[in-house]
């Protein structure tokens, strides 16, 4: 049988982190949908580290959502990631997200968080509480707010959660993502 993820993003999503795992899942033969605020053309943004005291960042490609969160039936998934860039900061706002998001830490199905997702992770911040997950240094206020223990290491894996602290550490993060989903 087929593996399907679904991956949830909304513009301003980091091109590398939404492209990465998209490409990734289809090589393995996995179904990957993508789901935002509504069903378009979605905006990436490409941030790069170029000695700024933070990223800078600038237009990306463009990818299609082809459903919105209102039209995602969790139950039809294996597993979920959630890409970072700025997305994560106006999607969580969507009231139809977090009830996604909380049935794949209540079924104990894999769910990839890497960069700005932990922003996503605060709408369901009582699932994380006791536990342990990395994200960009930005974002170490908002896991220790949902009361999880911030990791320095750029991945880290607690039980059903891969996080990632941003793109460069894509490999890893889904070599990861794969175990848990069994391939």
């Amino acid at each position: 049988m087929t593996k399907k993820v679904l991956i949830t993003a909304g513009d301003a999503v980091e091109a590398l982190e939404i492209y990465y795992p998209y490409y990734r899942l289809l090589e393995e033969n996995i179904e990957a949908v993508i789901a935002a605020p509504s069903a378009k053309t979605l905006h990436t943004v490409v941030h790069d580290f170029e000695s700024w005291e933070t990223y800078t960042e600038k237009p990306g490609y463009q990818i299609q959502a082809q459903l919105s969160f209102e039209e995602v039936k969790p139950e039809e998934y294996d597993g979920l990631i959630i890409p970072g860039g700025r997305a994560p900061e106006y999607i969580r706002l969507n009231p139809a997200l977090p009830g996604i998001v909380r049935h794949f830490f209540e079924t104990g199905k894999p769910v990839g968080a890497i960069c700005h997702a932990a922003q996503v992770l605060e709408t369901v911040a009582d699932l994380l509480k006791n536990r342990s997950m990395t994200a960009y240094i930005a974002c170490r206020p908002s896991v220790e707010a949902m009361g999880a223990r911030y990791v320095t290491e750029t991945l880290h894996v607690d039980g059903n959660l891969v996080s990632g602290h941003a793109w460069p550490d894509l490999p890893g993060f889904m070599r990861e993502f794969l175990k848990l989903l069994g391939r």
